[in-house]
């Protein structure tokens, strides 16, 4: 689960001795100054924590070793305030393993045309020490992402806190431990994945436990933690009146509760950020969980169905690096198309389990019958997403290495009410159109099942992409057919060629 506490970045500024003294001073100041910039923006979801001034490779080694020894930053920020000879700077890249932004900016917006001097342009040569960086870090094949403008320009701000979010969202997956209660679908091809490698590439740690484990400790939950449960559904949401207290439905809602409490028990004592469940294994269990599953995503647990926990592991992700912006991330599956009249869209919905983060009013608690499952009708909430502009994003094993498949959407109120689906759903226009948007999904052979964000944009899954050394495919406004299934031959050929040469 996602820390309370504010993470940190670390804002690093290079210099040398050669200036002497005073103007090491002034590059402190200055330093500070740009710090103070991104910290007072109010929009950088990460508290930017000042590092005094790197002039030599021992203090710039010392300083990145401590970074990646301190749980609390998620990467650093390097600015090369004036010149800093990059040889200083090769033991410490080398040694870094959070992630890297280069800042290139300086303290000045506009030149002084009538007052500058040689004095001016010693002490303000971002642009030549920046470039010395930016050899270093090609020469030596660092990852990182490279920011360039004003410290105080609104879209500089939103480009770092992007990469803020990514490392969010990779931080919580290096120690993320997901609990599998049962395998995976049956026959199913995509759900399947190495989960060593994953371990290796992402950081987090899958394992499976017994269903009946959980059931132990579902039949075990006292009566007044259902009772509190209770009274909270009927606060919440609208409760459908054979679930309310004296309904006929009543014990129904009380199960799902009991489900709910000893869930949320287990993966808290296991320090599990994500589970799976699957409807073919369900033990003792009496009902399939749904609302249960539907409110510990929107608490920021990761989920998937039918033990499919790449996805379950991308939803924690996603959801680390949507934290704060008050917009949704759900679970999510492609399920039918309009094709027509008027404009092409998507339903999606699950069986039972969309996270309410994305409803766009306040979900209605029902019960209804399941045809599969072979259990009791199950408790459930039911809502239209959140109209707004969407990523719908899947990971998917290839063998040789992962894949994630992006896809920019516009989520849309339905055509019409849907009074005889009663599940929650979430129609969207995908772009460029549903005809590009398929073929390319097919072509990349991406997930049926996804996570959707309203809170995670393109650019912050790129740096995430990038952090975590996997391949990312956008499908956007400007995809084509052809332009997309040549992107993913060239890329077959980068991956096969970077992993022969590691």
């Amino acid at each position: 689960m996602p820390s309370a506490a504010k993470p940190q970045v670390w804002f690093l500024t290079g210099s040398q001795h050669l200036y002497g003294p005073e103007t090491l001073e002034q590059v402190a100041t200055q330093s500070q100054q740009i710090q103070r910039m991104l910290t007072e923006s109010g929009r950088i979801s990460a508290e930017v924590v000042w590092q005094p001034v790197l002039t030599d490779s021992a203090a710039i080694r010392q300083v990145m070793l401590a970074a990646n020894s301190d749980p609390s930053c998620l990467g650093v920020i390097a600015w090369m305030h004036t010149f800093s000879p990059a040889k200083m700077w090769i033991t410490g890249l080398d040694a870094l393993r959070k992630p890297l932004l280069h800042l290139h900016t300086q303290l000045n917006e506009s030149l002084p045309w009538a007052t500058i001097d040689m004095d001016f342009m010693n002490l303000n040569q971002a642009a030549h020490g920046d470039r010395e960086f930016g050899f270093i870090q090609t020469r030596l094949g660092v990852p990182r992402k490279t920011v360039a403008g004003h410290a105080s320009d609104p879209r500089l701000i939103e480009r770092i806190d992007a990469w803020v979010r990514a490392a969010a969202g990779h931080d919580h997956l290096r120690g993320l431990r997901l609990a599998r209660f049962g395998d995976n679908m049956r026959d199913v091809a995509v759900t399947e994945g190495d989960k060593v490698e994953a371990e290796l590439r992402f950081g987090v740690s899958v394992n499976t436990y017994g269903v009946n484990d959980l059931v132990a400790v579902v039949d075990a939950v006292g009566e007044d933690e259902i009772d509190v449960l209770v009274a909270e559904y009927a606060d919440s949401y609208r409760l459908a009146p054979e679930l309310a207290r004296g309904g006929e439905r009543h014990d129904s809602l009380r199960y799902a509760a009991r489900i709910e409490a000893g869930l949320r028990r287990f993966l808290v004592d296991g320090g599990f950020g994500a589970f799976t469940t699957n409807f073919e294994d369900l033990g003792g269990l009496r009902q399939l969980p749904g609302l249960a599953v539907q409110r510990l995503m929107a608490e920021g647990y990761g989920f998937g169905g039918e033990g499919d926990w790449k996805t379950s592991a991308l939803l924690a992700a996603v959801k680390a690096m949507g934290a704060g912006t008050g917009r949704g991330t759900s679970f999510m599956e492609d399920y039918t198309y309009h094709f027509g009249p008027g404009e092409p869209k998507i339903l999606g919905a699950h069986m039972l389990e969309v996270c309410p983060s994305i409803a766009a009013d306040k979900p209605s608690c029902e019960i209804h019958p399941l045809g599969i499952g072979g259990r009791e009708d199950p408790v459930r909430l039911v809502f239209d997403a959140e109209p707004g502009p969407a990523i719908v994003v899947g990971l998917a094993d290839l063998g040789e290495r992962f894949r994630l498949v992006a896809n920019e959407v516009e989520v849309v109120p339905p055509d019409e009410p849907l009074p005889a689906l009663p599940v929650a759903r979430a129609v969207w226009k995908p772009a460029p159109s549903l005809p590009t948007s398929a073929e390319s999904w097919l072509t990349a052979g991406g997930p049926h099942h996804t996570v959707m964000t309203h809170a995670v944009g393109a650019e912050t899954l790129r740096d995430f992409a990038q952090m975590a050394a996997t391949e990312l495919v956008v499908i956007d406004r400007d995809t084509t057919t052809e332009g997309f299934t040549d992107r993913l031959r060239w890329n077959q050929a980068y991956y096969r060629l970077a992993q022969g040469l590691r």
